[in-house]
């Protein structure tokens, strides 16, 4: 898909089950009477559009049951391994923002509204596992990052299914010479997210995605530069037309619920009005910009 509303379908899928999560949980706590449309089925089939877009080894539970093994060589050329993960909307490329955007909604919607329809929280869990896996491998060092595996430029012309692709499954990354503040900490948000769900019922994993979350902040804040400029491939897709700063606060406030730690609050704060995180001409919040989710996390600590 070459136009615009086929690129985003991946993380507006996220935003679907956010929002459908939400209204599931206020009609369980409404009663029959309030269920004027089914949202439980509504959060199913929202789930399954995830196990649909999955790249990799698929394991034996998957329901999609026409799609098969795909991407399972993805890295080798660049000697990683980075099987897994999420294809994007009607692509076969891996885009390492949205897909990691995708993953931090998910867990916002697990950690506010639980799932309530039946059955469905086992199949939540893990949507959100197969993207945290796949960044686990793809953060290959506490300052590099595999942030895209495909061409989206030779990927649109091919109408083949993933199982029988031929285009490129070349790798890209960002690193201390070539940044990607944007990128490095909305993983750096999904994985803190993505902790607190495990948290619990998963100590030991949630305890390697913090760790994993912390290093990529780290990495985020102190090597400071646009992505799509260090991975020129991805302007044509997703570009990061509002810069850096507001990952980097989102961030932030992940890594303070997830830790507690106050320190991250305090940078925060300290640069919430620098970095544009106290204005109020929000018109969007999206796989780009984050000004909105940020100030609800914001607003919730008061």
């Amino acid at each position: 898909m070459s136009d615009v509303s086929g690129r985003f379908v991946l993380a507006a899928a996220a935003a679907v089950f956010l929002a459908t999560a939400s209204l599931a949980s206020a009609v369980a706590g409404a009663g029959a009477a309030a269920a004027a449309h089914d949202y439980g089925d509504a959060l199913h089939k929202s789930l399954l559009y995830f196990e649909a877009q999955r790249s990799g080894r698929l394991p034996y539970n998957q329901r999609v049951r026409w799609r098969g093994h795909s991407g399972l060589t993805d890295g080798l050329e660049q000697g990683v391994d980075l099987v897994g993960g999420y294809y994007d909307a009607g692509d076969h490329v891996k885009f390492g923002l949205p897909m990691a955007f995708t993953v931090t909604l998910l867990s916002w919607g697990v950690l506010e509204y639980g799932v309530p329809a039946a059955g469905e929280l086992g199949h939540a869990l893990r949507a959100i596992k197969w993207g945290t896996d796949y960044f686990v491998k793809a953060h290959t060092a506490p300052t590099e990052l595999w942030t895209q595996v495909g061409d989206g430029d030779s990927d649109h012309y091919c109408w083949q299914r993933p199982e029988d692709m031929t285009t490129s499954r070349r790798a890209y990354k960002v690193d201390a010479e070539n940044p990607g503040s944007e990128v490095a900490a909305e993983t750096a948000a999904a994985m803190a997210a993505a902790s607190l769900v495990f948290r619990g019922a998963d100590d030991h994993y949630a305890h390697l995605l913090l760790h994993h979350a912390q290093q990529l902040f780290e990495f985020a804040d102190k090597y400071r530069g646009r992505y799509d400029e260090s991975v020129e491939v991805v302007k044509n897709y997703y570009p990061s037309s509002s810069g850096y700063y507001d990952e980097l606060l989102w961030a932030a406030l992940w890594l303070h619920r997830a830790t507690g730690h106050r320190s991250y609050l305090e940078y925060a704060i300290a640069n919430a009005e620098e970095f544009g995180g106290t204005g109020w001409a929000v018109k969007e919040f999206s796989w780009d910009i984050k000004y909105a989710g940020l100030q609800v996390l914001a607003s919730e600590l008061t």
